[in-house]
């Protein structure tokens, strides 16, 4: 099953353009939206789990057009927001259970089953009799993706889903990212570099509502082969080399500011480096002239 987005538009009433001509092709596997906060990663993902309405442009997965078929689109969508709410003092089983007939799981004992295991893959069966409210951020992720998980969905979308947890947690929700992508479409919307950089074989940076980017990761590294140079400066020298270099980014390293600078050639008292996916999305987000991706 494939998705496909094509020339996607949306515009908000105060004249925000959230997505400008968006088209797409993503395959089942790990996908990658990465941009920065503001770029339009939640309105395309809103409007592709059917919660919000596009102005143009079409949405196809596999043979369901989901601009005109959305609860078509919702039977076989998995959906874990940025934020989502709970019923407080319902324990986690409770709360799956209920889900789990919302989604058409009508047999008590299938759904007894389904819960215990869904429960049982996301390593949260030990507090199920535990209210999700009362649950860590990491946990509660977990039981995000356990209802996304329920009615074997085709297509999972999971909006900044890494924000706010702890190194541990990050590194068990990416196992579990990663273990799901294997057998269906998995969308991951983020700000964060890392996110993509270990779990997607497939990406796309998007900024200001246009892609500026699609394809592999590892392409996009290759693309910048030679043309990044890294030098440490003193802070207040920072404004002197922005204005003579392309500099894309900079980091505070041991109380001094390393600079990572985009040049085709050369450039004295600089080290060439290795490029890495966060100079890409840097080089990218400011619009440098970079090889052919």
């Amino acid at each position: 099953m494939q998705l496909t987005i094509k020339n996607l538009t949306k515009t908000y009433p105060n004249g925000v353009a959230a997505l400008k001509n968006v088209s797409l092709t993503i395959n089942k596997g790990m996908f990658g939206l990465l941009g920065p906060n503001g770029a339009g990663k939640s309105t395309l993902m809103r409007t592709v789990a059917t919660l919000q309405e596009a102005d143009s442009g079409d949405i196809q997965l596999g043979d369901i057009n989901v601009l005109e078929d959305k609860v078509a689109l919702r039977r076989v969508l998995g959906y874990l927001p940025q934020e989502f709410g709970v019923y407080p003092r319902i324990s986690a089983q409770k709360l799956l259970d209920h889900m789990a007939v919302l989604k058409g799981i009508i047999d008590k004992h299938e759904r007894n089953t389904l819960v215990d295991a869904m429960l049982e893959r996301v390593n949260l069966k030990d507090h199920r009799k535990k209210s999700v409210s009362s649950y860590s951020g990491g946990m509660r992720q977990r039981f995000g993706i356990a209802q996304a998980l329920l009615g074997e969905p085709k297509l999972i979308i999971v909006d900044e889903p890494t924000a706010g947890l702890d190194p541990g947690e990050r590194n068990r929700f990416y196992n579990l990212l990663s273990e799901i992508g294997e057998n269906v479409i998995v969308i991951l919307s983020t700000h964060i570099v890392d996110d993509v950089k270990e779990l997607c074989s497939d990406m796309a940076i998007i900024h200001e509502g246009e892609v500026l980017f699609s394809g592999s990761p590892q392409l996009a590294v290759d693309s910048l082969d030679g043309l990044i140079y890294e030098r440490t400066i003193e802070k207040a020298e920072m404004e002197e080399y922005q204005q003579k270099y392309t500099v894309i980014s900079s980091k505070l390293v041991t109380g001094k500011t390393r600079i990572h600078v985009h040049s085709e050639e050369p450039i004295p008292a600089f080290s060439p480096v290795e490029a890495d996916l966060e100079d890409v999305f840097f080089t990218k987000i400011m619009g440098v002239s970079a090889a052919q991706l």
